[in-house]
């Protein structure tokens, strides 16, 4: 994608529903000072949808992506559509049907990597620092942790890293990052989760590949967007090839 201003990243938009293709270093919503605000730039670029009597609904974001992740990212138009979806992404079967979402992960090769079935799932219960903006992973449950879930497939293997993909079953506080380092796997990048450098853009190597969820605009459909990385290199066409 050579050229990466906004117009060229939206993946699909109607009435209800945009996502757009992310970049590493802008926030879903609420950015602090110095970072790029997504929903803003779609409320610029798009505008907000008028609901009668003055009132305004502008996008906001239905699930979140870290600000160094990149891919598919979510925004509601309405607040009938945010319900909705918010519904879907919960756990529970709802009645629209079941949001899901995909991800590919470049990790360190390690020896947990080695030893790391080809398919599987991770459960752990989370707890966050929010002064530290860190997530921890833990095998026992208490009540102050919350359960998290996803399953993972090896893609394959590079001389100095290894590809998997990964269904991302709950939604927790910077989910992938902390469950993977958990199980001593450290996504390319990721300094806060123990990689060993970082990337020159301030990214890391986690991309939300594609989102397939229930079309808040009409019963029985679903909408199913993917993406590539905004930025393709090397490392990432080799992802891709695979």
């Amino acid at each position: 994608m050579k050229n990466l201003g906004l117009e060229n990243r939206v993946l699909f938009v109607n009435n209800d529903v945009i996502v757009v293709n992310k970049l590493a270093g802008e926030a879903m919503e609420g950015a602090k000072r110095g970072i790029t605000d997504l929903g803003s730039l779609l409320a610029k670029e798009f505008g907000p949808v008028k609901k009668g009597r003055g009132k305004e609904f502008i996008p906001t974001a239905v699930h979140r992506l870290d600000v160094p992740v990149t891919g598919c990212a979510l925004f509601a138009r309405t607040a009938k559509a945010a319900a909705f979806l918010n519904k879907s992404f919960s756990r529970t079967i709802y009645q629209g049907g079941r949001a899901e979402k995909y991800y590919w992960a470049v990790v360190e090769l390690s020896r947990a990597f080695s030893e790391l079935p080809e398919t599987g799932e991770l459960v752990h219960w989370i707890q966050t620092n929010t002064k530290k903006n860190k997530s921890t992973a833990y095998d026992k449950s208490n009540p102050t942790r919350k359960e998290a879930i996803l399953r993972y497939r090896i893609r394959g293997k590079g001389k100095s890293y290894g590809f998997l993909e990964i269904d991302l079953v709950t939604g927790r506080h910077h989910q992938i990052r902390s469950q993977l380092a958990a199980v001593g796997l450290h996504i390319k990048g990721d300094l806060k989760y123990g990689a060993k450098r970082s990337e020159r853009d301030g990214g890391i190597r986690l991309h939300a590949r594609s989102l397939y969820l229930p079309d808040p605009s009409v019963q029985g459909n679903f909408i199913q967007v993917s993406a590539d990385p905004p930025r393709m290199d090397k490392l990432w066409n080799d992802f891709a090839a695979l």
